[in-house]
């Protein structure tokens, strides 16, 4: 039974090592026959194309943390819950007001003209 377990370990990690090898390589292919013809770019050697993949990764997505959509929810579930207590009043006070903050307002043509 642990014997299992590692055998799959293993062939999950290995094909995972594989699967990121195989989009590295296609993000290299791609970036070479794009990149430097449109935009007179550099070329891209494939553990650069590896390390691009890495850097968007981060800054596009964060590190994986798993409890990012539990507090989220949460978050969202606490504010639901705050404008539910509210009267239609209130509710509507508390809208205009990030409207105003956000700019979501749609402005007159009058307030165009004299900002």
């Amino acid at each position: 039974m642990k014997g299992r377990w590692i055998v799959k370990a293993t062939k999950m990690l290995a094909l995972m090592i594989a699967g990121s090898l195989a989009i590295g390589f296609l993000v290299m292919l791609l970036w070479n026959a794009l990149i430097p013809e449109l935009f007179k770019g550099p070329t891209l050697t494939f553990w650069q194309s590896v390390g691009l993949l890495v850097l968007s990764h981060i800054l596009l997505r964060g590190w994986g943390h798993r409890g990012a959509g539990w507090r989220r929810d949460r978050w969202k579930h606490r504010f639901d819950e705050k404008l539910a207590t509210m009267t239609p009043e209130e509710r509507e006070k508390f809208r205009e007001e990030w409207r105003r903050r956000c700019g979501w307002m749609s402005q007159e043509p009058d307030a165009k003209a004299s900002s």
